[in-house]
């Protein structure tokens, strides 16, 4: 370890390490006999989108290897996965939305994203004569498969035979064994429709209708073509539920909260409520109304919904009246207290009602604050049990109708796949991907270190093998994006995270001693943490997180101290360019892909509405949050990173930042990548990202 800056972080390196958790001891071997095949990594396999039908034991997936996203399909009891479309090359056209018949025969499914402001649908290949976001339909027992036209959000009826699905703001349904076949006009709605339910007659549609401060839940009579909507108020209502026999609906409302702006916390709010509508009379009531204070404020899950109604009339719903994301039930008939299915200091992410209704089958961080596994959550609250413990990570569970439970999986060097739990035996559902593992990785460490304002802050320690040098390695920060995310320690569920913790493990490889920090404001912590006071463009508390991390990481015997720089994306970016311009005499260089660096302008891209003249106050503090309002103290290098049709952090937010570092002297290099989104679509756009990052690093750190 080498002197580390001013005088001050030495004294705080200090404190810091001294109240900080074990550190991991790195191996015996020599870090030059390890290596990784960084597009091996990068271009794994990666699964998302498992659905299962309703009744039978068949799954369906997408998995996007090296940028050519395909299909695939399980049938218990083999539970042997094969692929059933074949789009070819990394053309960076998004496959997704999967539906299922309720047989398990018909897959209806989306090819290409969504529009950006000017309705341009994303090309990052930039293919010549532009590219659609369309239905595609295909059998589960082979064959082409087949485009319909134009749509997205496909649901389809429990045979199969037709899909329901939006296009142009209107409903529409169309045979799926005719691709000729017209297009049919349900419904034209005022208001942007979404959230489609069949009821389980098939007769009857629900979807929500957004209607800017309001929203309501529409039934639409498939046979008589008439429209109702349900318990209309001046409230927000969505996540439409039916009971098992088809005759009410429930879902969530929650009232409208006038001028709230993304990036400041809301710990509490005017209480969300759950109501039910009887169809046959419209009758309403209320069947579970959260409290003020801790919970008012409605916490989603990933879910193909929010509220479950399940057997024995129980609805099912998250809610986080402890402080953390848990989950409940009610009585449908409403009255009586919510009984807890899943209570406790931890979170719920994924979660799906099991075949007969009776449970949850949801991922939690229970007893293991860092990783995620399956649970079984009976609705009546006679408490959940444990399906996959382990050193893993599971989540996305796909119930089925045979009992066994199909879902996504990974571990500290395995990447993510797809596997079952079919009695007591575990398996994946593609054995060959077993024979192309990537070698050269390794589990990275659990550590608990201070912010700089003494918060206890999680993170993820990917040491190099062998002994360190003698002056130590270089150090790198990895800063994730959200900044509503979580880092765990193994491979992430999100094909965004799953490559950065590639690059992870690839830097390591290469010698670095690498940190992913999961700052305040992420999730996975409880609600405190997740709406930490002042962080964001309320004052950016976070960034002590950043230099806490820093600290650490230069206070180690193993990590040079001199050789520390910092990188992320989205969010992480604009944690990098803080950590540069606040802090460049620790942080000696940094990668900024896609970052914020001006909050109005960051704010006025998710809510076009935004006039920081008509609120200068809040714009000033906004501005004072922004790595902007610090550029004239940062002095590294930094490589900006950026795909210029992306369509959560403004392209500007980089041409802006990078005008100003030049005019000030500063180092910037640049990455630019024509036609790119945010989330990066194509396998080569990942890699070049990748590989310019290594360099710079290399350049200024090694």
């Amino acid at each position: 370890m080498r002197t580390r800056g001013a005088a001050a972080f030495v004294l705080l390196a200090a404190a810091l390490a001294a109240a900080a958790a074990p550190l991991p001891t790195s191996g015996t071997a020599s870090a030059q006999t390890r290596g990784t095949d960084l597009d091996a990594l990068v271009g794994w396999a990666f699964p998302s989108g498992l659905v299962a039908a309703a009744e039978a034991p068949v799954v369906a997936w997408v998995r996007n290897e090296r940028g050519a996203r395909n299909v695939w399909v399980a049938e218990g009891p083999a539970w042997t996965g094969r692929r059933v479309t074949s789009f070819a090359g990394d053309d960076g056209q998004e496959v997704g939305s999967l539906a299922i018949s309720a047989a398990g025969t018909t897959i209806a499914f989306v090819r290409g994203g969504p529009p950006n402001r000017a309705g341009e649908i994303p090309n990052p290949a930039s293919i010549a004569l532009g590219v659609e976001r369309e239905i595609w339909i295909v059998g589960t027992g082979g064959g082409d498969a087949r485009r319909l036209g134009p749509g997205h959000s496909p649901l389809l009826t429990a045979d199969g035979t037709r899909v329901v699905y939006i296009q142009g703001g209107v409903i529409h349904r169309r045979p799926t064994g005719d691709p000729a076949a017209a297009p049919e006009p349900l419904a034209d709605p005022r208001g942007s429709p979404g959230e489609l339910r069949l009821s389980p007659g098939g007769d009857l549609l629900a979807f929500t209708s957004q209607l800017g401060d309001h929203a309501f839940i529409g039934v639409l009579d498939l046979a008589a073509g008439t429209l109702r909507y349900l318990d209309p108020s001046l409230d927000i209502d969505g996540n439409a539920a039916w009971s098992p026999d088809g005759s009410e609906i429930a879902f969530v409302r929650i009232p409208n909260r006038q001028g709230s702006l993304p990036f400041f916390a809301v710990r509490e709010s005017l209480p969300w409520s759950i109501r039910a509508v009887r169809l046959a009379d419209g009758a309403a009531r209320t069947v579970f109304a959260a409290p003020e204070g801790t919970g008012s404020v409605f916490r989603t899950i990933s879910a193909a919904n929010n509220i479950f109604w399940g057997a024995d009339d129980r609805i099912a719903f998250p809610w986080e009246g402890n402080g953390y994301t848990n989950l409940y039930s009610v009585d449908a008939r409403g009255g009586g207290d919510p009984r807890p299915i899943a209570p406790g200091e931890f979170e719920v992410q994924y979660a799906a009602l099991a075949p007969g209704g009776e449970a949850l089958v949801f991922s939690s961080n229970q007893g293991d604050i860092d990783r995620q596994h399956l649970w079984w959550g009976p609705l009546d609250g006679s408490g959940a049990r444990q399906l996959t413990p382990g050193a893993g990570i599971e989540w996305q569970p796909a119930p089925t109708v045979d009992g066994s439970v199909v879902f996504l999986a990974s571990s500290g060097t395995v990447p993510a796949h797809a596997e079952v739990l079919a009695g007591d035996e575990r398996r994946w559902l593609v054995e060959s991907a077993r024979d192309r593992l990537p070698g050269g990785l390794v589990d990275p460490g659990q550590v608990v270190f201070p912010s700089a304002d003494g918060l206890a802050i999680h993170g993820q320690l990917f040491l190099p093998e062998g002994p360190p040098p003698p002056d130590g390695w270089p150090g790198l920060l990895f800063l994730h994006g959200g900044s509503r995310r979580q880092m765990l320690l193994g491979f992430h569920h999100r094909d965004y995270y799953h490559h950065t913790y590639s690059f992870s493990q690839h830097l390591a490889a290469l010698g670095y001693a690498v940190l992913s920090v999961n700052y305040r404001s992420g999730i996975g912590y409880g609600m405190e943490f997740r709406e930490a006071k002042h962080y964001g463009a309320d004052g950016a508390s976070e960034v002590n997180d950043v230099l806490g991390a820093g600290v650490y990481l230069a206070s180690r015997d193993d990590v040079d101290g001199d050789r520390i720089g910092l990188w992320g994306g989205s969010y992480g970016g604009y944690l990098t360019a803080h950590g540069l311009a606040q802090a460049s005499h620790l942080f000696k260089a940094g990668v900024d892909i896609h970052g914020v660096h001006d909050w109005n302008v960051a704010i006025g891209n998710f809510v076009p509405s935004y006039d920081p003249a008509a609120r200068p106050d809040l714009a000033r503090r906004a501005f004072q949050s922004s790595p902007m309002a610090y550029v004239d103290r940062w002095t590294s290098p930094v490589l900006l990173i950026h795909g210029d049709d992306d369509r959560n952090v403004r392209f500007s937010e980089s041409v802006d930042l990078a005008e100003v570092l030049r005019r000030n002297g500063v180092h910037v290099e640049m990455l630019v990548l024509p036609d790119e989104v945010h989330g990066f679509l194509l396998h080569r756009s990942w890699m070049s990202v990748f590989r310019a990052a290594e360099d710079f690093f290399g350049r200024f750190l090694k």
